[in-house]
């Protein structure tokens, strides 16, 4: 399958190469670094690296991503994996994520960062709750039961495309994986790592950022409601850090 790499990047200049250099490039047919209005020199060093650089000015995560799917529809892959800029995702373990949908048939994969292993002070207290309460309203609404709303996530493209994605800021994450409930897409978790970022976030490094993004995450996962609801079918098994568990779809 053709794969495609997506990651948004808003003044990573210090953390994109890392990121890039990880990429298992046997895997991997393009990688698209969207420079979301950034003061630094993110596009320079993505550029010299070899990714694809695309400018978005409209400040926004799902913004970033949009000008992203874009840009892939004029030679659409198989495959988009998504991956933050940050160097907190370890995108040496990509395959674990392609497998899931190559041999196993899911059409949307996250990356769990509450399954996996993570570096102590990796994932901050509020983001830790912030996505418990998030899976657990997805579940009562949707009857999902995702443990995470982690930014690495591979998804089929054509699935992505039919999803009609639309938010331009912090419910990107929350948006797909409601939709896929409500589309009966066949979705799964993967346990992986996560690592402390290199610099600040944008988002949980202060306290209005980590305000605005639980706000627009939790009304995300609520506005969809109103056009339905939708229960999930089982797609087969997975192995998580505790064993075989249940996937949902």
């Amino acid at each position: 399958m053709r794969v495609a790499v997506l990651i948004p990047a808003r003044n990573e200049e210090a953390s994109l190469p890392l990121v890039l250099d990880a990429i298992p490039a046997d895997r991997v047919d393009e990688v698209v670094v969207v420079d979301n209005a950034s003061s630094d020199r993110t596009g320079e060093v993505a550029r010299a690296r070899g990714a694809t650089v695309l400018f978005e000015p409209r400040p926004g995560y799902g913004a970033a991503c949009l000008r992203g799917i874009d840009h892939l529809r004029a030679a659409p892959p198989d495959i988009v994996v998504f991956l933050d800029a940050d160097y907190s995702d370890h995108p040496d373990e990509m395959p674990l994520l392609l497998r899931a949908i190559e041999r196993e048939g899911a059409d949307l994969v996250v990356g769990s960062r509450t399954l996996g292993r993570r570096e102590p002070g990796a994932l901050l207290p509020q983001a830790r709750f912030g996505n418990w309460l998030a899976t657990r309203l997805m579940r009562l609404l949707y009857g999902g039961r995702f443990t995470d709303l982690g930014p690495f996530r591979a998804i089929r493209f054509p699935a992505l495309v039919d999803l009609g994605m639309r938010d331009r800021a912090f419910g990107w994450t929350a948006e797909m994986q409601v939709k896929a409930l409500k589309r009966r897409l066949r979705t799964t978790e993967v346990p992986v790592s996560y690592r402390r970022r290199v610099g600040v976030s944008k988002i949980t490094g202060t306290l209005s950022g980590t305000l605005r993004a639980g706000v627009a995450i939790l009304w995300t996962i609520a506005r969809h409601r109103a056009s339905g609801g939708g229960a999930t079918r089982s797609s087969g098994r997975e192995r998580g850090a505790g064993g075989d568990r249940a996937r949902s779809a």
